[in-house]
């Protein structure tokens, strides 16, 4: 696989011709799922739901028009001579389970130790957006990340912990409410020494 492949720079929808669905498909496929729900889709409640769910969908799941490597494009080279960890915490998100397409979310925290420059701060919140905004699991998502981060920043070593909520577990299933997830992934130096694993989990208030 090849290395934009496994960062989810180009999905597996990508490698296929396929068919995007006209605004005329996505609502009438809305309709039926109303129906098929019990309600009347043209009643004035709901008559002009099929349209809003499809703007609202352009939006949730933007992130497959998005590329990781654009978030990232912007390296600043000059930055003193610093050398130490850059950690942005408490980033919020919100995603789609893949399994069920409900809701799941939280926060990311992301850090890393620079080699060849630094990146700007908003966009690790981009890039954190890039891949929250597809259907995804929790585990492939922290994978993405990580990976992105390396593909373009080069880094010492880099760090992502992912903590979540799913809606997939409170809304149907076993009704587990306030149940979080944590993920997280080392590579480089936090995945070789024990001490900067420390210090990530010391800045992120998980120690």
């Amino acid at each position: 696989m090849d290395a934009t492949a496994k960062s989810g720079t180009v999905t597996a929808l990508d490698k296929v011709t396929r068919h995007k669905p006209s605004q005329e498909e996505v609502e009438n496929a809305v309709r039926t799922l109303i129906a098929w729900a019990g309600d009347d889709p043209t009643r004035e409640g709901l008559i002009e739901t099929p349209g809003r769910v499809a703007r609202a969908y352009s939006e949730l799941f933007a992130g497959y028009e998005q590329s990781a490597s654009d978030a990232l494009s912007k390296i600043f080279r000059e930055v003193g001579g610093y050398d130490d960890i850059v950690l942005l915490k408490d980033i919020p998100f919100h995603s789609h389970c893949e399994h069920h397409m409900v809701p799941f979310f939280g926060k990311a925290h992301i850090a890393y130790l620079p080699h060849e420059g630094v990146v700007g701060l908003s966009k690790l919140a981009r890039l954190v957006d890039v891949f929250a905004r597809r259907l995804q699991t929790q585990e492939t998502m922290t994978q993405q990340i990580i990976d992105a981060l390396n593909e373009n920043l080069n880094p010492r070593g880099a760090a992502v912990m992912l903590e979540a909520e799913h809606m997939c577990m409170t809304m149907r299933g076993v009704h587990s409410h306030g149940v979080t997830t944590i993920t997280h992934r080392f590579t480089g130096i936090f995945a070789e020494e024990r001490e900067e694993r420390e210090r990530f989990f010391a800045f992120v208030g998980k120690r």
